[in-house]
């Protein structure tokens, strides 16, 4: 399965200007004959703009299946959308959406855990439910920036056998060696692929840091990307998987009596 992540640098609160540039790196991307293409985080509003997010937001994902979704299908490509800001019942979600080759929405998943130091929490609702999806027939879960953070949710997601974790962000400069060594550290401990894009550019005074990537279940990473936008890709070859496991069975030696989570 090959898989592409598109680095995007976005306009802060401009959602109609990063809706037209997502779809340039999209048909850029597809040129690479690519199966997976992947976008970061909130990449419709940037992250966020306080003063008027519920104006701005999409209606309940109507925007990004209508464009995103299209380009799904016009192009057979499996689109993980990254995630976008998003209105339902008057409330705001930090939302992803992924469509499959025939553009149709298969996962929608709002972030879980919510940024408190940048007060993330008191303009977004937090969503309640974890995400689980197949592309390709390869089982997938997908989660949002912080979320990563929290290795028992990733640690949820393993045990339903998910082979491949996709990670949309929108990480800052600051903190961009957690990002690598945290991606290493859910790739290598739950046995899977992490698939990571990250924004990059400027939003008032944060810097989004990029290094974008694609992790295997060794902690090997495949595909790197720097600080500016650009699309990475790489060949995921699940089938690696049933050896590393049988290999290192940590699934088979864990003693849950003893765990409390």
């Amino acid at each position: 399965m090959k898989i592409s992540c598109l680095q995007m640098n976005m306009e802060l609160g401009e959602p109609n200007r990063n809706f037209a540039h997502a779809k340039q790196l999209i048909l850029e991307a597809v040129k690479e004959k690519t199966d997976v293409l992947v976008l970061p985080e909130t990449w419709n509003t940037g992250f966020f703009p306080k003063d008027n997010i519920a104006e701005i937001s999409c209606n309940n994902g109507a925007e990004v299946k209508e464009q995103i979704g299209e380009l799904a299908r016009e192009y057979g490509v499996n689109i993980v959308a990254g995630s976008v800001s998003n209105k339902r019942e008057n409330r705001v979600y930090n939302t992803a959406f992924v469509f499959n080759r025939k553009g149709e929405c298969v996962a929608e998943y709002d972030k879980t855990h919510l940024f408190t130091p940048l007060g993330e929490d008191k303009y977004y609702t937090a969503g309640d439910r974890l995400c689980c999806f197949e592309l390709e027939g390869v089982k997938c879960g997908i989660i949002i920036c912080y979320d990563l953070r929290f290795p028992e949710l990733v640690r949820t997601l393993a045990l339903s056998k998910i082979d491949m974790l996709f990670v949309v962000s929108q990480w800052p400069t600051a903190r961009t060696f957690h990002l690598r060594t945290l991606t290493l550290a859910r790739a290598i401990e739950n046995q899977m692929f992490v698939v990571c894009c990250n924004s990059c550019g400027r939003a008032l005074d944060t810097v989004f840091g990029g290094n974008s990537a694609i992790i295997n279940p060794l902690g090997e990473t495949l595909a790197f990307a720097g600080e500016r936008e650009e699309i990475i890709s790489a060949e995921c070859d699940i089938s690696i998987l049933n050896e590393i496991r049988a290999n290192m069975p940590v699934f088979r030696d864990r003693r849950q009596e003893l765990y409390n989570l």
